[in-house]
């Protein structure tokens, strides 16, 4: 309909007219309160904050004279919170001449990766960034658990069922064979009282 005729159909109800798909041939239009639309959107997107994990990047720091206990305890402290689903940045910290031994620091930052296990993959390998040697380790994905399937009925196999289906049927035929003959259940019965 002509762009007018929608706009005095609008200003009737007390809405606005809105174009929704500009690029649509011809340009597609809704009748709608705006105001309320553009709070309800706002609001979903709200919503969908909501539920969202915010990744935050937190570091862990070792010097390269650090203790073996020292190690563990801070490796724990990564692996915690690799699990809570941050990434860690692991630095080594080189004080003076300390920085002449770069090799130290590399195998202080995978004894840390290696110790982690599962917990966390690496993402950024060690490199020296002035007087550090950084290492990002980030989370695993934690693997959906699978739904636990309904069990299914017990199918019998077709032989059996087959055999089953002929028992039905073939005593349907001899009851209706034993009318035809005359035989009926009375005369079966006295047959029974004579022999008892």
């Amino acid at each position: 309909m002509p762009t007018f005729e929608a706009m005095n159909i609008a200003r009737e109800r007390g809405l606005d007219l809105v174009e929704v798909a500009p690029t649509a041939n011809p340009p597609v239009c809704r009748l709608l309160d705006y105001g309320k639309f553009k709070y309800e959107q706002a609001k979903k997107e709200r919503e969908a904050h909501k539920h969202q994990k915010q990744v935050v990047l937190r570091e862990v720091r070792f010097k390269p004279k650090i203790g073996v206990h020292d190690v563990d305890f801070k490796t724990r402290v990564v692996e915690k919170l690799l699990k809570g689903g941050d990434k860690v940045k692991v630095s080594v910290m080189f004080r003076g001449r300390e920085i002449t031994h770069p090799e130290i620091g590399r195998e202080l930052l995978n004894r840390v990766a290696s110790n982690l296990g599962g917990a966390g993959t690496v993402e950024k390998q060690p490199s020296m960034e002035g007087r550090f040697m950084n290492m990002i380790l980030a989370p695993v994905a934690a693997k959906p658990e699978p739904k636990p399937k309904a069990p299914r009925p017990q199918q019998r196999p077709a032989s059996d069922a087959a055999a089953r289906s002929d028992e039905p049927a073939a005593e349907g035929a001899m009851a209706a064979a034993l009318r035809e003959s005359g035989v009926a259940n009375g005369a079966a019965a006295d047959a029974g009282g004579q022999t008892a």
